[in-house]
């Protein structure tokens, strides 16, 4: 979609400026210099996440009542959208700013990639479904749910980088047989054809588990990158998922309040909270590999500066 077809969609929904940033992730000050036309030729991957924000075809909703609708697009939390006057979906689940969508619109068309989906709704997604996405699209499945991800921010692309770096230094310096395994990276987490998440960063010691495609089966250790647009799934659903299948160790790194959670699953220990500016103990390596958020952060503080 490009800014021109942007601006029309804009105008026949009605959307603010506002609206706009929180369903598309873009800082509001970088929309409105772009519908403004202050802008001229705003970044390819702006764009690309600014098309977040307007209606894509081929996604089906389901109600409280089972019945299945045919719409699109970004919408808020279910706090805010249920029981709203202007949400046709009043039993649609949704993350906090950028909504999962399920695809597919339940006809027949000969020679579309959606027809395959049709029939389907909410939790009945298999891996079939899920690949058949194309890659343009960036995607998770948990548990018959299929997830749209936002594109990742330059901040959150640093930070998984750094980390990974820094994991794999000392898995190497140590003739380690561990994997680091930064995103993309899809995991099989629960070895069925229901689930198939894209952490940030995975590290496996099992090396039977590591496919050319894929991580089939629970990674020793786990590492998501928070969003606002992912971090209600990331400290939820996705911790759970997590506890369930026996990952050993899992981390949410929050950029927003420069935060590190850390969770030693394999001991069942409470949650340990870290700053940016501390050393962090990797578990599964008993504490002998501690990574330098101090570091970390002085090397990219100048992109927490930027809008």
């Amino acid at each position: 979609m490009t800014v021109e077809e942007m601006k029309k969609k804009k105008t026949e929904l009605g959307f603010s400026c506002e609206q706009i940033s929180d369903r598309s992730g873009v800082p509001l000050g970088t929309v409105q210099k772009i519908f403004s036309g202050i802008t001229k030729r705003p970044r390819y991957d702006t764009i690309c996440q600014l098309g977040k924000a307007f209606p894509i075809e081929h996604i089906i909703f389901t109600d409280n009542h089972g019945r299945d609708y045919k719409a699109s697009g970004n919408i808020g939390s279910p706090e805010d959208m249920k029981g709203s006057v202007s949400n046709p979906y009043p039993g649609m689940m949704k993350e906090s700013v950028s909504a999962y969508r399920i695809y597919g619109d339940g006809t027949d068309h000969e020679g579309d990639i959606w027809k395959s989906f049709r029939g389907k709704k909410q939790g009945e997604y298999t891996l079939k479904e899920y690949e058949a996405i194309p890659d343009e699209y960036r995607v998770e499945l948990i548990d018959g749910v299929i997830y749209d991800l936002n594109m990742p921010t330059t901040i959150h692309q640093q930070l998984a980088f750094e980390i990974s770096i820094k994991l794999r230094e000392y898995i190497r310096q140590n003739k380690g047989l561990c994997m680091v395994l930064p995103s993309p990276v899809s995991v099989q987490l629960d070895e069925d054809d229901r689930t198939m998440i894209q952490p940030d960063v995975v590290i496996c010691c099992d090396r039977e588990k590591i496919l050319q495609s894929h991580v089939y089966g629970a990674p020793d250790m786990v590492i998501e990158i928070l969003s606002p647009s992912t971090r209600k799934k990331d400290m939820g659903l996705k911790l759970k998922k997590y506890i369930t299948a026996r990952v050993r160790e899992y981390w949410m790194v929050d950029p927003d309040k420069k935060k590190v959670v850390v969770y030693d699953l394999e001991h069942n220990e409470l949650p340990a909270i870290y700053g940016f500016e501390d050393q962090v103990p990797v578990n599964i390596f008993a504490g002998k590999c501690q990574i330098d958020f101090s570091e970390i952060y002085s090397y990219i503080e100048f992109l927490f500066e930027k809008e």
